[in-house]
């Protein structure tokens, strides 16, 4: 189950972040500005961010499995149709429409770890879990790019077709929905009615996606046109950050069992990527700040299992699908904002003045991020069923 939902987002992963690859061949290509391809690399981003509470209402709904093939099938199928697409705005309408297609396995995947692991190695296994974005990406930036460099565009855009088939293929073998327990009032209860715990999550995680994705975007770009590296070495660079950002995941999932607690080591994650990032903006112009992004890369991710596995805990069993949709609705919404207003930074400010400014959104996450750990009504009672 764990694997299958690690391929499920992985294959999503691809189809969504992708596009941020392109940005040089886009530019070249169709003329597009710095500005105007980010907003084309935001696109699926953009469509994950209107669709996640609908799929979280559904998978609360109707079960994992069922979203999980519907959205991947649907990815597939509209990725293929994106192979087509001639007209730039017309491609940038159907990236829009794979994102809401592959946003159902956001919720759907985590929905699986949370419901198959008891909470004692469920930080671990949603570490693992997690990895997969960041593995996804990695699959992206190490075939898309230089792919489209060598062989075109439209040779590119086929990637995303071929990881989401895949995924497909292996939930279809694999997956089965996680047992839920009986419904009572408590647990189908709306848990943002109670207290203020999701809320804090959610606005946290806002403030600590902004370095992630400003650095997911533009590495690739900063390292090809700023440091005049191939796009074949840029992409390979990027590839193995997000493989040590997948590893770094794990590490900080296992430590928030180790500890017991999730919102402490998200609250060390907050402060070393604020001081990653300010140090990233000070050493721009010199060798050693491709080194400080590898950090960055890592550290910048490392936050997104701890925050999901929180989310999910509070939330419960009848809540989970649609606070998991809120969570990354929000880190979406923000997301889809970075790519632009990043590109219109870089070009006025430069890149160094826009890693530091990045580096403030930390420190306000470290005031967000809850005091204590709280779970849903009726989690023991459902750890000693799966136990």
């Amino acid at each position: 189950m764990l694997a299958a939902s690690v391929a499920a987002q992985a294959g999503a992963s691809v189809a969504i972040n992708g596009p941020a690859f392109l940005i040089p061949s886009l530019q070249q290509t169709r003329g597009l500005s710095l500005a105007e391809a980010g907003t084309m690399a935001a696109m699926p981003i953009a469509g994950v961010m209107v669709s996640l509470i609908l799929w979280g209402f559904v998978v609360d709904r109707v079960g994992e499995r069922t979203v999980l093939l519907a959205g991947l099938g649907g990815t597939a199928v509209f990725s293929v149709v994106a192979t087509l697409a001639e007209r730039t705005i017309t491609l940038a309408a159907v990236l829009f429409v794979v994102g809401m297609a592959a946003a159902s396995t956001s919720s759907a995947s985590g929905r699986i770890v949370v419901g198959w692991f008891p909470p004692e190695r469920r930080g671990l296994a949603m570490g693992i879990r997690q990895m997969a974005q960041p593995l996804g990406v990695a699959v992206a930036a190490a075939t898309i790019a230089v792919t489209a460099d060598r062989v075109g565009l439209h040779a590119a855009l086929w990637i995303p077709v071929v990881a989401a088939t895949l995924a497909f293929l292996t939930v279809l073998m694999i997956v089965l929905d996680p047992p839920r327990p009986s419904a009572t009032a408590a647990l189908t209860a709306n848990p943002y009615r109670i207290g203020g715990f999701l809320m804090r999550v959610h606005g946290a995680s806002v403030m600590l996606v902004v370095p992630q994705f400003l650095v997911w975007t533009y590495s690739l770009t900063w390292l090809v046109q700023e440091r005049d590296w191939s796009p074949a070495a840029a992409g390979a660079l990027v590839a193995g950050t997000h493989v040590l950002g997948a590893f770094g995941r794990i590490a900080v999932g296992h430590l928030s069992d180790v500890v017991g607690s999730r919102v402490r080591p998200l609250r060390w994650v907050a402060l070393a990527a604020g001081l990653t990032m300010a140090l990233l903006g000070l050493t721009e112009s010199l060798a050693v700040a491709v080194v400080v992004l590898v950090v960055a890369s890592t550290v910048t991710v490392a936050d997104n299992g701890l925050a999901f596995t929180s989310v999910a805990e509070r939330a419960g069993s009848y809540w989970s699908g649609r606070a998991l949709g809120v969570q990354n609705t929000a880190q979406y919404l923000a997301a889809a904002a970075v790519a632009p207003v990043a590109g219109l930074a870089i070009s006025h400010w430069g890149y160094a003045a826009t890693f530091a400014l990045s580096a403030l959104c930390p420190l306000v996450a470290i005031l967000l991020v809850p005091r204590r750990d709280e779970s849903s009504a009726g989690e023991a009672r459902l750890a000693g069923q799966r136990a």
